[in-house]
């Protein structure tokens, strides 16, 4: 298969459309230009240019992310974090996106999934009916000790 070459110029309108249609990180888009055949010193010149022009900016990608997962996936702290990690974000950047998530909400939400999961759950055994509502919070990356709390108050062991 034949892949087009870019030039610089036309490699930057490229990604600077990629980064205006939604906040991308740093690693999507060196992974975008390796894919389209980029050299290292073009990489770094078009990277450093979205920079600088604000199409590329960490913090607001990080901050985006947490908003977005938190309020639409409903992912608690511990999965946004590991995917931030993942996309290689700076912990300072982590830290600054965690502040997006309200407290208040934040616990309203584990509340209402806990409740709408454990709906669903026909298991009859308390304790495999425990274990299914807490494997499935935190698989979606809840907090252990904000779990166990859950599962006292929704499930109390007899």
């Amino acid at each position: 298969m034949h892949s087009k070459a870019y030039s610089v110029t036309e490699a930057k309108r490229k990604l600077e459309s990629y980064c205006a249609y939604q906040d991308r990180c740093h690693k999507e888009v060196v992974d975008k230009l390796k894919g389209m055949r980029m050299i290292p010193e073009a990489i770094d010149q078009i990277v450093a240019h979205l920079i600088q022009e604000n199409y590329l900016n960490e913090e607001r990608y990080a901050q985006s992310f947490a908003r977005g997962k938190f309020n639409i996936k409903k992912w608690g702290k511990n999965r946004i974090v590991n995917e931030l990690k993942q996309r290689q974000i700076s912990r300072f950047n982590i830290k600054t996106a965690l502040k997006e998530i309200d407290e208040e909400a934040y616990l309203t939400t584990l509340h209402q999934l806990s409740l709408k999961r454990l709906s669903q759950i026909t298991e009859t055994n308390v304790q495999k009916k425990r274990k299914k509502l807490a494997d499935y919070l935190l698989y979606r990356g809840w907090e252990s000790h904000l779990v166990y709390r859950k599962l006292q108050e929704l499930i109390p062991n007899t």
